[in-house]
């Protein structure tokens, strides 16, 4: 199972951590983008950049998360950057994670499970569109627009991420507000175990694993005790703030169960005066080095 794999990817690398290649044409060093004058140059740019990223990075992290947004604002061509960053990743071994933050109702939410996950069906042939083993998902529209995900995971060897506990400051104007006394991220964590109970893997994850920032410890460890077959994503580490003393609750007693993304301070880590002098790629090698070291001891002891 895919759960499964990312696992044990993680143990054997002694690594749980995910690079971010959310990628906007401002992280670029100046000399790449020099004379960049249209939407299809700076998407060309782009993968350049994000191609030697993931090469610095294939053997030490076992998987990518790549954000959309990034990619869109680019237009037709950033969309095929993202397309294209996505197989490339995977052709270096690594896991992909698709940040989307997908959802409708319905068909529609069929649809969005068919770009992501299973592929769309042409004259009786399937074609994946974005090679990604996951997905994120919004839950905000319940459960008929998260079960077509599930479905999806289930039938083609693919799993998503639901929003839970998000790691930006406002999350909890919605997220933190009580129903009948139980606050909305633990009902919502209640929804993603039942949603993955049928789909637990060797090592007790199921494919329906939850967002959950390490900005927000204390809520974390909470969900950490409350969903004990949920496989976190975690962003918030790095730049956000949060640091490896955060992150710890988020694992169970293996060090398994979550993976810890960090973005900028890895696309960055160039621009940091730790790693002055280096190529982007050497300094974001330098960085995700770092990183494993800090999660590592912090996980594993």
């Amino acid at each position: 199972m895919i759960v499964d794999k990312i696992i044990e990817r993680a143990d054997q690398m002694r690594n749980p951590s995910v690079i971010g290649i959310d990628t906007s044409f401002d992280y670029l060093p100046e000399e790449m983008k020099s004379g960049v004058g249209t939407l299809k140059d700076a998407a060309r740019a782009v993968y350049e950049f994000n191609k030697a990223v993931i090469d610095a990075a294939a053997d030490i992290a076992p998987a990518v998360k790549v954000q959309i947004a990034y990619y869109e604002a680019y237009g037709p061509a950033g969309v095929e950057t993202f397309a294209k960053t996505c197989e490339y990743a995977k052709s270096r071994g690594m896991f992909v994670i698709a940040d989307c933050k997908r959802n409708d109702i319905g068909a529609t939410a069929a649809a969005y499970a068919q770009a992501y996950l299973s592929g769309a069906v042409i004259n009786g042939k399937r074609l994946e569109a974005f090679y990604c083993d996951m997905l994120t998902v919004n839950a905000y529209l319940g459960a008929d627009g998260v079960e077509p995900f599930v479905k999806d995971c289930a039938a083609f060897e693919k799993g998503i991420f639901v929003l839970c506990k998000t790691s930006n400051p406002s999350g909890g104007q919605l997220q933190d507000l009580e129903a009948e006394g139980v606050a909305i991220y633990n009902r919502i964590g209640a929804l993603i175990e039942a949603w993955g109970e049928n789909s637990r893997g060797a090592y007790g994850y199921s494919r329906v694993g939850a967002v959950v920032g390490a900005t927000h410890p204390a809520q974390a460890a909470e969900l950490r005790q409350r969903l004990p077959h949920t496989l976190f994503l975690v962003p918030g580490y790095g730049a956000q703030g949060a640091g490896a003393a955060d992150i710890k609750v988020c694992f169970d007693h293996n060090g398994r169960g979550a993976l810890v993304n960090s973005s900028r301070a890895i696309l960055l880590a160039y621009k940091q005066p730790k790693y002055v002098g280096k190529h982007y790629a050497e300094a974001a090698r330098a960085a995700c080095i770092d990183m494993r070291k800090e999660i590592s001891e912090a996980v594993y002891g």
